[in-house]
């Protein structure tokens, strides 16, 4: 017989579903990216629809490390981040410059962490702490003023 009080037993178990799941979240990532890449690719585009926090920890720190090379974060984090800045995709693309932009953005190390940074809605100063292009977006909004 189980003399447990049911308080104790209950944060026993959430402890221990916690601990699955946490283990489980890295696994969950890679087989989704790896069996449904349209679901998944639809998550990475989407900075708007909230998700469970380990999860979103999970899919940027993949993301960090290189995962899904099917995601272009000048298509999805770029666009958002000149909103950041205050500047006009339009115009930014019109810049003899804009290639290299692109460029920067796809090869960036830490693409997972602004993609958590464009979802949580980072403020500009937050942005040019760690965007390879936070210099030339200055000198965009500079040039523009």
């Amino acid at each position: 017989m189980n003399h447990t009080p049911k308080s104790s037993w209950s944060s026993w178990w959430g402890r221990v579903c916690e601990r699955n799941y946490r283990a489980a979240t890295p696994r969950l990532v890679r087989e989704m990216e790896q069996r449904s890449p349209q679901v998944y690719s639809e998550i990475l585009q989407d900075l708007e629809t909230p998700l469970e926090p380990a999860f979103e920890r999970e899919v940027a720190r993949h993301l960090d490390q290189g995962g899904y090379r099917a995601f272009v974060p000048a298509d999805t984090l770029m666009p958002a981040m000149l909103q950041r800045f205050g500047l006009d995709e339009a115009s930014v693309a019109a810049h003899v410059s804009y290639p290299s932009l692109r460029g920067n953005c796809n090869a960036c190390p830490v693409a997972g962490y602004c993609w958590r940074a464009m979802r949580r809605d980072a403020d500009v100063d937050e942005c040019r702490a760690f965007c390879p292009n936070a210099a030339a977006f200055d000198r965009q909004v500079a040039y523009s003023s």
